[in-house]
């Protein structure tokens, strides 16, 4: 980069005699974050599963504080062509205002992302979810729904439409095992962010339920399923605490 102000991720790490640590990381210029191009297997590979996440939530709050980043994406592009080692898989909704890349600070090669409705965890994604983590090497598992989920509504109000009827049916187990004092219907905003949480937990437990390949990583710390919540008012992800296995 020929701003002064940007500077290397690399080159920044090597000059605090930190080579290879904390990749993903923004550190504060006057009024810029910094970035570099895409993780290395060197740099991932030291990350923990917590550490992967606390840079997911630092991401998010660069994001709705408004900051301004220096994302390099054609250097990432570039850097990440010959090979990719993302640091975790998101499994997210398809809902156009909840990019799960942007609203946390990420950057190209950082991190795998299945979009699904209602992001639910079908046999073709729990394989995808498999490649990322056995495979590659990512170590988070991260489910996040959204407030004012369309999925959510459509499962609660039983909406029946083609292929959609089927996915809507893997919602309502959610919808079933949401306590909830008050009206229970798709009007109420409340209840529908209350089966997301749910269904977001549901999923969660399912991934490691379902996938043999999942629990294993599990089991030895390799990986971490992790459950979130994004909040399209205040911009703001708030991440659950695990799930309780089925």
């Amino acid at each position: 980069m020929s701003n002064p102000e940007c500077v290397d991720r690399r080159a920044f790490l090597k000059a605090a005699g930190v080579v290879g640590g904390v990749a993903l990381l923004g550190f504060a210029l006057p009024g810029r974050i910094a970035w570099a191009a895409a993780l290395t297997k060197a740099q991932r590979d030291r990350m923990t599963p917590d550490e992967i996440i606390q840079l997911m939530k630092r991401g998010n709050e660069r994001f709705r504080k408004g900051q301004r980043t220096t994302q390099d994406y054609l250097a990432q592009q570039r850097a990440s062509v010959k090979g990719q080692y993302p640091a975790a898989a998101l499994l997210s909704c398809i809902d156009s205002r909840a990019p799960a890349e942007t609203i946390m600070d990420l950057g190209i090669g950082d991190v795998f992302n299945a979009r699904v409705a209602g992001n639910i965890a079908n046999d073709d994604i729990l394989g995808s979810i498999e490649y990322a983590c056995q495979v590659v090497g990512a170590k988070v598992i991260l489910v996040m729904g959204h407030t004012a989920c369309g999925a959510i509504k459509g499962a609660i109000d039983r909406v029946e439409l083609g292929n959609l009827t089927g996915l809507l049916e893997k919602i309502q187990p959610a919808v079933e095992a949401t306590a909830y004092q008050g009206e229970r219907s798709a009007k109420n905003y409340a209840f529908v962010d209350a089966v997301a949480r749910k269904n977001v937990e549901l999923t969660m437990a399912a991934i490691h339920s379902r996938s043999t390949v999942i629990a294993a990583l599990e089991i030895k710390g390799a990986v971490k399923i992790a459950g979130a919540m994004y909040n399209l008012e205040s911009a703001a992800i708030d991440f659950l605490s695990s799930a309780p296995k089925p």
